[in-house]
């Protein structure tokens, strides 16, 4: 007779399986990470670029995106839709924090597994099925000098533990496909482990917040302009696993001078920003309703190699507040396509361009710029952006158009929408190099700053009702 299990039993059983299942988890992490969006992004970015900065908020989840990355590199166990740089073969690669320390507790946790508790090694995101060996550093309790971990190529990936205490001299050397900075690192130490993937086509990418301000590293992301690096910047709005009730309390934690970089993943900029103000005191939720009187202006700014760019503003003209609500980026756009994406915007809104618009593209045949954004729909200022100050055509003047825009900002007269993440993307790092404007990722900027200055040439979307003429009752006149 077969026995038949007794409720304690099956609960038992029940528990056992979940248990399984539990631990199944645990050592396979990988298998089911889910990467947000801008972690995706930073993630399609390595497909092209050899350089890469993670530059984000506090509790973002930046070490979880690189050790995430450095275990699918590590394996090969890519992810059916992974949109970045793939291996083919068993990598070499180096992970590294500040100290021995801080590499443990904080590196080798995310990609092992708990430091002080074997038994849980495997529990990181390499999935413990793939660790063939690990090999203990010297002189750090519970510290890892190498994991030799199982490629599905069927060959052996080497995984080495660094730090950047123990100076440039212990980076030189060996040759590597992949290396990870967790948190930034000094100069010579990020040019030595750059070396080290020169002669393998390798790549190198760094997660942090940037607390330290606009240091070394930081400007060469920022200032240098190289076809090899990017930067991913994301915000704690960017981490959907943050509530509102969250992140309120998260950002009243932080002291002032350090919230921009905790919060939004900004380096300090200093003097050297230009507009030097707290972007909750322009940041808005969007207006349910636009009033129909409201003038609106659209503004232009062209661009191949780098991104063209637009923004539509909304004018109270009775109180003088002007709203940034709409903007668009992008790269490689021709004026046809450019203004085919516009044209959703409205047939009645009037585009303001800046002073290149005249010159003339080999695309366009000898045509301006402005010409050929008329031709493919979009209603173009009759002349360039400027200042009217009563002189011929009109003043230019670049520092006049800034300092109305934060004039605007400081008395409360500029609202920009809190859904438009490109457009506050570039005011956070809008800034000065040697006193002048920083002529890089300040596309919607410079478009938001043409629509500015020619406010005076905008309409209503929506034209004004016929003019009826009133008939006699006899006893006084009424509408018809």
């Amino acid at each position: 007779m077969l026995d038949t299990l007794t409720p304690d039993k099956a609960r038992a059983a029940l528990e056992k399986l979940e248990a399984v299942k539990a631990q199944r988890a645990a050592e396979n992490k990988l298998a089911t990470f889910k990467a947000y969006k801008k972690q995706r992004e930073f993630f399609a970015a390595g497909k092209e670029h050899r350089e890469r900065l993670l530059m984000a908020a506090n509790r973002f989840g930046k070490t979880e995106c690189g050790a995430a990355e450095m275990s699918y590199h590590l394996t090969g166990q890519y992810p059916p839709d992974w949109p970045g740089k793939r291996f083919d073969k068993p990598v070499r690669a180096w992970a590294a924090g500040v100290t021995s320390e801080t590499t443990r507790d904080v590196v080798q946790a995310k990609l092992i597994g708990p430091p002080f508790s074997e038994a849980e090694w495997g529990q990181g995101m390499v999935p413990k099925s793939c660790i063939v060996d690990i090999a203990p550093a010297r002189g750090i309790p519970a510290a890892i000098d190498t994991v030799s971990i199982k490629h599905v190529s069927g060959g052996t990936s080497a995984l080495q533990f660094k730090s950047f205490e123990r100076g440039r001299e212990k980076w030189q050397g060996a040759a590597c496909e992949v290396i990870w900075f967790d948190e930034e690192c000094p100069a010579d130490i990020y040019s030595e482990g750059l070396t080290r993937t020169k002669e393998t086509g390798g790549i190198v990418f760094i997660t942090f917040t940037p607390l330290d301000g606009v240091t070394e590293v930081v400007r060469r992301f920022l200032h240098e302009k190289n076809p090899d690096r990017h930067v991913t910047q994301a915000t704690i709005d960017d981490a959907p696993h943050f509530s509102a009730a969250d992140k309120k309390r998260i950002v009243a934690s932080y002291l002032p001078h350090e919230a921009e970089a905790r919060i939004k993943g900004v380096p300090v900029l200093g003097s050297g920003r230009i507009f030097p103000i707290p972007e909750s005191s322009i940041s808005i939720e969007p207006l349910a309703s636009i009033p129909k009187h409201w003038p609106h202006i659209g503004g232009l700014d062209f661009g191949y190699e780098h991104p063209a760019a637009a923004v539509e503003l909304a004018w109270d003209r009775d109180n003088d507040v002007v709203y940034v609500i709409r903007a668009w980026r992008e790269k490689h756009t021709t004026p046809v396509l450019h203004a085919a994406a516009l044209r959703s915007w409205g047939k009645r809104l009037i585009w303001t361009w800046p002073r290149d618009g005249r010159r003339e593209t080999l695309e366009g045949a000898g045509i301006s710029l402005a010409k050929q954004y008329t031709a493919a729909g979009l209603k173009m200022t009759h002349t360039h952006a400027n200042i009217d100050d009563g002189t011929p055509g009109g003043s230019v003047s670049v520092e006049a158009g800034l300092m109305d825009m934060l004039d605007r900002m400081q008395t409360g007269k500029f609202k920009v929408y809190n859904t438009l993440n490109d457009w506050f993307e570039e005011f956070r790092l809008y800034h000065r190099k040697d006193g002048k404007v920083f002529k890089e990722h300040d596309d919607l900027m410079a478009a938001t700053r043409y629509a500015v200055m020619m406010l005076r040439e905008a309409k209503t979307l929506e034209p004004p009702p016929p003019f009826v003429m009133p008939r006699s009752t006899g006893h006084g006149w009424m509408s018809a």
